[in-house]
């Protein structure tokens, strides 16, 4: 076991477990958006409850919510860890090496991270923990009670404040992508003049693509 303690207390295991849970995030908000879209589908939420229903009931994907929560966690406690010795390494608040032209986003990794963490500590409150434990409300599907997520969901995005929120949120989480995506790559070796561009490309087009199409859901959502 010294060897896992030794692999995580150095700079590259850190890093390698930073582009691991990054990558299965990634994926994960690429699902996670896909099943949001459904609010839209102007169906009064029977398509969205229905999905919601799914992901809350079924045993493999509660399962795999588990480990999306630890995670999170290892993401954020092992970026903090990194940036922190960094920054004790270098003397300065950015562990960028003098005379490297690097991207605001690349400089500012911990603070865009710190600020989803935050995010997300909000957005749970407002839906996972009323789903939960709070007073969301109450609907039938297959003649079972279950929580009715899409009126919880239209309830909240009729509020201003919450919808100026989450797009503040998906801004920050948009600038976090564009340098996470292809530096999770990088990190695990995976570089080669062909694909590496073709990585860079996809990138940049999922850090812009992913979090306006979470973006547009309390919009419309709230103008209609």
């Amino acid at each position: 076991m010294k060897w896992i303690t030794e692999f995580l207390t150095s700079t590259i295991g850190r890093k390698i477990v930073m582009s691991l849970t990054g990558l299965f995030l990634i994926s994960f908000l690429l699902v996670h958006l896909i099943g949001n879209l459904q609010l839209l589908k102007g169906d009064e939420g029977e398509a969205f409850n229905v999905y919601a229903y799914f992901m809350t009931h079924n045993p493999l994907i509660k399962t795999v919510s588990y480990g999306l929560y630890f995670f999170i966690l290892l993401h954020t406690i092992v970026g903090i860890l990194l940036w922190a010795k960094n920054r004790k390494a270098k003397g300065q608040k950015n562990a960028i090496t003098s005379g490297v032209k690097t991207s605001w986003a690349s400089r500012n990794m911990a603070l865009l991270g710190s600020l989803i963490f935050a995010f997300l500590l909000i957005h749970m409150g407002d839906f996972w923990w009323k789903m939960k434990f709070g007073s969301a409300p109450v609907a039938m599907y297959g003649g079972e009670e279950y929580k009715d997520l899409y009126r919880l969901c239209v309830e909240t995005f009729s509020q201003p404040i919450f919808v100026i929120a989450y797009i503040i949120g998906m801004i920050v989480l948009a600038f976090h992508l564009w340098h996470g995506f292809q530096s999770a790559f990088q990190t695990l070796g995976l570089n080669h003049k062909k694909y590496t561009p073709i990585i860079q490309g996809l990138g940049k087009i999922f850090s812009i693509v992913v979090p306006v199409g979470f973006a547009i859901i309390p919009i419309i959502m709230y103008f209609s």
